[in-house]
């Protein structure tokens, strides 16, 4: 028997089809925002305007200019902008509420105070008025000075690198016969051009603002150093604003302390003291470039496969509000230059899921029996991650096609543009959302019918490149309803000096080099809006139970799985269990689907979901409490929108933000809640790690996902699909016609021109 394959939609696209180029430039339809995006970032003008006010005499600030100041002046640190209160945002979101009033934060270095702080101020309403105050920025910090911090803790800025640079200068400049000897250079200033090593501290460097400390240590000069490093570091006291009372704590090399010069100069001179391992002098081994002493592989002169938008975009912006639609999806994107992307209002076919979805910290903390390795914490949010998002190279950051937008930030009374810092781009999922095959019929084929479903995305990604780290960051919408949140590391590790006895904090990776073991936790805060604020958060455990049953009498007791199920009551933090045994979901406090199930979101653990491993730290002992527990959920306070502050990182003992203190009992049953996740990985350094970390392994996720929200998948919806069936098919009839159903989505048949990218320039 013949049978025939009628594939109606596919033959008339090839038949009408005409070949033209491709839509990959065009832009995306225009879309106007709902409402004006009120937790965008204080515009250029009003930061110049805040900028003014505060050195204005008026102000009673006594404001030095920070590029004369000096360590004993006041001066400005940073300017950013206050969180908006969701207590006035919802109002005029979701009614007729007026526009929230934008708000200025300013970190003030008061070394001119005879109790020297670091003290933050609030700056508004804005633009600045007469009606505009300047106001101690208390109600957001909980660790008992408000937005104060003793001078010893605040940011070790550059003033403060300067204000022991002769200090250093002194005790290096002495010893360059050791130096050379051991280090093959020498130190005699940062922009001496007699040097030929590098310097670079660590943090933090104070446990509670009465005393500081920095911490050098040297490598070899160039955009390599951080693979680079050398045994040698020099530690000294810098608490205060008088640089003249700044001494040397110590020197350690070849892994010994010597609390003075002249203790290292007699254990140099008795010849106690070698290198057995020198690093090299080129360093092509360390760039990301292509290796020709590797090889060429197979057919790697083809271009590689790409996501390309060949039907062109399926989202709409408004890109003066930062707000996007997408197959259902919609939200509001915001930035600041401390925690960089923000998403907000984020709804689903219409229904809010989150009210804010925002990262919170980026921690990073070492291990190793080296003074920097051992002694190192870092929060990115200090060193302004926001500000670091660099151009993207259309083709390889992000798919050829994608939308570009930028990214502004303030220092001090400058605004700095970069271009093409985000984009936003659909692809391909790489597998389908939904498929199935209905088996037998009386056919060639064996089936009666199969469903297949494409699976999409809409990607908003940057890439944040701090310091020797560039931060992937991947928000992805689905077409199910499904949310996820994917971070990737590459870049230069922090390396340590190579001794063949410390084995147990990294593996040996170049000639002098050690990979240095440690932690990255990215904490996100998640504010759930499940319809409204009535939310609670159910704990669902899976667990094995003895049963018997009585049509099994044979069996008499046996083991099964069951459920147990129960809302979380207070505020607290919690864990992943072991075999994934837990599910998370947060619920309406009432509505129900259909079925009489709650309205809610899972949340579904994906790659590497960690913890900060080190619980009890001196260097991360309460600074770094939000890193330390796998998620938690708190009761929502305008008073609590931060779960860090920038000025936490020097004050581990005593910080400005204690998370620990957001939990006090309060019940999250029925009310506004706030999910606060972990994601990150353990850094098992190796060898893979040279030149550059591999986004491919380093990468952790987290999903949100409906759980009974809908009565049903939210698949049926979508027309790019293909239904196969045999039409009039009967018991005892062969099948002979195998219809496909394309429900009017045709293939398209362009000519794909791709445009060779380019690097933006900063503006």
């Amino acid at each position: 028997m013949i049978y025939r394959f009628i594939f109606t939609q596919r033959d008339a696209t090839f038949e009408n089809a005409t070949c033209s180029s491709c839509s990959l430039y065009e832009p995306a339809e225009s879309v106007i925002a709902p409402k004006v995006n009120a937790w965008a970032q204080i515009s250029q003008e009003d930061n110049l305007d805040v900028w003014n006010l505060l050195h204005d005499r008026a102000s009673g600030l006594n404001l030095t200019h920070p590029d004369v100041a000096v360590l004993n002046d006041n001066y400005v640190w940073y300017i950013d902008t206050v969180p908006v209160n969701k207590s006035v945002m919802l109002p005029y979101l979701d009614g007729s509420g007026p526009k929230p009033y934008s708000w200025a934060r300013a970190i003030i270095f008061e070394g001119g105070k005879p109790e020297p702080v670091s003290q933050e101020y609030m700056i508004g309403p804005l633009p600045v008025s007469c009606r505009t105050t300047i106001q101690k920025l208390d109600y957001l910090y909980n660790g008992g000075m408000g937005g104060s911090i003793p001078f010893n803790g605040r940011n070790f800025d550059q003033k403060r690198v300067e204000a022991s640079e002769p200090l250093m200068v002194s005790i290096m400049s002495n010893i360059t016969d050791i130096t050379s000897a051991l280090l093959g250079a020498v130190f005699y200033g940062y922009e001496d051009s007699r040097s030929t090593l590098t310097a670079t501290t660590t943090t933090p460097t104070s446990f509670d603002g009465s005393s500081a400390y920095q911490l050098i240590m040297f490598r070899i000069p160039g955009t390599t150093s951080y693979l680079r490093p050398l045994d040698f570091f020099v530690m000294l006291d810098t608490s205060g604003t008088d640089a003249s009372h700044y001494k040397l704590k110590g020197i350690v090399t070849n892994t010994r302390f010597f609390p003075t010069v002249a203790e290292l100069r007699t254990a140099f001179e008795a010849g106690e003291l070698v290198e057995e391992y020198y690093q090299p002098s080129d360093d092509d081994w360390a760039l990301v470039k292509y290796n020709a002493e590797m090889g060429v592989r197979e057919l790697e002169e083809k271009f590689a496969p790409q996501n390309l938008e060949v039907g062109g975009k399926r989202y709409k912006l408004d890109p003066e509000q930062k707000y996007v639609e997408y197959m259902g999806w919609s939200f509001y994107v915001a930035h600041t230059r401390t925690l960089g992307v923000m998403l907000f209002d984020i709804r689903f076919k219409g229904e809010r899921i989150l009210y804010e979805l925002s990262m919170q910290e980026a921690t990073a903390q070492y291990g190793g029996f080296q003074p920097k390795s051992a002694a190192t914490l870092y929060h990115d949010t200090q060193f302004s991650l926001g500000a670091d998002l660099f151009p993207l190279v259309e083709g390889f950051d992000c798919p050829f096609g994608s939308t570009f937008w930028n990214v502004t930030f303030h220092t001090l009374n400058a605004t700095t543009t970069n271009p093409n810092a985000i984009c936003i781009f659909e692809s391909d999922a790489g597998f389908p959302l939904s498929r199935h095959r209905a088996g037998g019929g009386s056919n060639d084929y064996g089936f009666n019918n199969l469903g297949v479903v494409k699976a999409s995305l809409l990607t908003l990604r940057s890439i944040a490149t701090v310091g020797n780290y560039d931060y992937l960051f991947d928000y992805a919408f689905h077409l199910d309803g499904s949310l996820e949140i994917t971070v990737r590391a590459s870049g230069y590790l922090q390396s340590s000096f190579f001794y063949k006895d410390q084995g147990a904090w990294g593996p040996r990776i170049q000639e002098a080099t050690q990979g240095s073991l440690h932690d990255h936790v990215l904490t996100w805060k998640a504010d759930f809006d499940i319809l409204d604020t009535e939310n609670s958060l159910q704990v669902t455990e899976l667990k094995t139970v003895n049963t018997t049953q009585p049509w099994f009498p044979e069996l008499g007791t046996f083991e099964q799985i069951q459920l147990e199920t129960y809302n979380v009551e207070t505020e607290r933090e919690l864990h992943w269990a072991d075999n994934g045994q837990i599910m998370y979901t947060v619920n309406h406090a009432s509505a129900t689907n259909k079925w009489g199930s709650s309205r809610g979101y899972r949340i579904v653990p994906g790659k590497s979901n960690i913890r900060l491993s080190t619980l009890n730290s001196p260097f991360s002992r309460r600074n770094t409490a939000l890193s330390k527990a796998h998620l938690a959920v708190t009761r929502q306070h305008d008073t609590e929108p931060l779960g860090n502050s920038v000025q936490n990182l020097n004050m581990p003992w005593k910080p400005q933000q204690d998370f620990s203190k957001f939990f006090d009992d309060e019940s999250v049953e029925g009310t506004d809640l706030v999910l606060w996740l972990n994601l990150g990985m353990h850094h098992f350094t190796r060898a893979e790690d040279i030149p550059v970390t591999l986004y491919s392994e380093a990468v952790s996720s987290i999903m949100f996902a409906p759980q009974n929200f809908f009565d049903n998948a939210q698949d049926g919806d979508l027309k790019n699909r293909r239904w196969y069936s045999f039409p009039g098919a009967t018991d005892t009839d062969n099948a002979t016609v195998l219809l496909s159903e394309a429900y009017g989505i045709e293939l398209p048949q362009c000519k794909v021109s791709l445009q060779e990218p380019t690097v933006a320039q900063i503006i």
